[in-house]
């Protein structure tokens, strides 16, 4: 008979050490999975196998929007950005709004814009390596994946680079599971989205070559951007491009440590490094959940009633551990083919930012190896501690010996 209960708690202490026992244990035992949030004491469920994550990411019954919230969620006042012009960022708007952001936002991400990124990428990520060649041990998350990335996204949204630390405290509180942490999140929230005022304003004042100036210049068929929704875009960027692929870089980093013959099969054949990445979005990415979910009527999901507003977390690290998908999930294979992954979302709300993330993976890590075949971990594997984070597979650090 199976336990009656997963072997760690969602969002508890020993599930952030290693989530995928409980996420094993949900898909087999409960796909749809009531749980109560660490902070609020709010009802909600998990949904953990990899077809119904991907049918909750393009199901038109539910919605983004914390407008659709159930009483318990609102009254906990969970949520990022509640009340501020962050509840008009893309992932939390809705079909016809999301359609005309998307619109308004998706050409800067061109193949133009691509190629651009690609030098600026590669140059940042020779330079910080070269920086490392004279020291023993680092931290490989402070001193190489938090920098590739922050780096990147300071040059394209045209941030002073200086900030990042102050960036990276507030991100982490924003997602924070810890109760006593959770409770600075909407100061972090509305911090932050200062920050992007300040930038917006100093941009307007003296436009360049970046980002945040063709936001502030978008049209398309006489539509532009509000304030509102400027502030909330060059805030989702901030966020997403400062704190994301850093968790990217250091997990597959990470696994290719736990995993020799992979970590020899990348430099041998550097042209895997796409596919690659794309093994590593799944077998340990970015993202622990999307962002919640909130039927838009009392409905059935899966054989599980949901009543209206309930919040519904996806979540994807599970989906790309199914064994119903994917053979032998909890093997890393980067020479992996078949069905995709959603380790950067699916559907409308799939990243916007993919492409960056995955160039940026694509450069930061077999160049990380090349550059230092013979790195190893310089603790016990054990010591290794994660952020707690409801929304992101965070290492706290990744000592190794260069």
């Amino acid at each position: 008979m199976a336990p009656s209960a997963p072997p760690a708690p969602l969002f508890s202490e020993p599930f952030f050490g290693d989530p995928y026992p409980t996420f094993a244990w949900l898909r087999d035992n409960d796909p749809v999975h009531l749980m109560r949030f660490p902070y609020g004491d709010v009802p909600m469920w998990a949904v953990s196998r990899f077809q119904d994550v991907r049918a909750l990411l393009t199901d038109p019954r539910f919605g983004c929007g914390y407008d659709h919230a159930g009483a318990d969620f609102q009254a906990a006042g969970l949520g990022i950005g509640r009340g501020t012009e962050l509840e008009e960022a893309l992932a939390l708007s809705d079909p016809p709004q999301h359609t005309r952001l998307r619109r308004l936002t998706a050409k800067m991400f061109t193949s133009r814009q691509m190629s651009k990124w690609s030098g600026i990428t590669e140059r940042t990520a020779d330079r910080l390596l070269d920086g490392l060649r004279d020291r023993d041990r680092i931290d490989l998350v402070r001193d190489y994946a938090a920098l590739v990335p922050c780096e990147v996204i300071s040059a394209i949204l045209g941030i002073p680079f200086e900030r990042r630390d102050f960036v990276l405290g507030l991100t982490s509180t924003i997602f924070a599971t810890d109760p006593e942490v959770a409770v600075r999140a909407p100061q972090a929230a509305e911090t932050l989205i200062g920050y992007a005022r300040e930038l917006i304003a100093g941009k307007r004042r003296r436009p360049g070559d970046d980002v945040t100036s063709e936001l502030i210049a978008a049209r398309e068929d006489g539509d532009r951007l509000s304030e509102n929704e400027l502030v909330a875009m060059v805030t989702s960027f901030v966020i997403g491009g400062f704190d994301t692929t850093q968790n990217l870089i250091a997990n597959a980093a990470l696994a290719l440590l736990d995993h020799p013959d992979q970590r020899r099969a990348l430099l041998s054949r550097p042209d895997l490094a796409g596919q690659a990445t794309e093994e590593f979005l799944r077998y340990d990415g970015a993202f622990l959940t999307a962002l919640w979910r909130f039927p838009l009527e009392d409905l059935d999901f899966d054989g599980t009633w949901l009543p209206a507003g309930a919040p519904v977390f996806p979540l994807i690290a599970s989906a790309n551990r199914d064994p119903a998908q994917f053979t032998e999930p909890d093997r890393l294979d980067i020479t992996r083919g078949g069905p995709r992954h959603v380790g950067l979302g699916h559907g409308i709300h799939a990243c916007l930012g993919a492409a960056l993330a995955r160039l940026e993976g694509q450069v930061a890590i077999p160049r990380l190896f090349a550059a230092f075949p013979e790195l190893s971990l310089a603790v016990a594997r054990d010591e290794l501690t994660y952020r707690p984070s409801f929304l992101v597979r965070a290492l706290t650090s990744l000592p190794v010996t260069l």
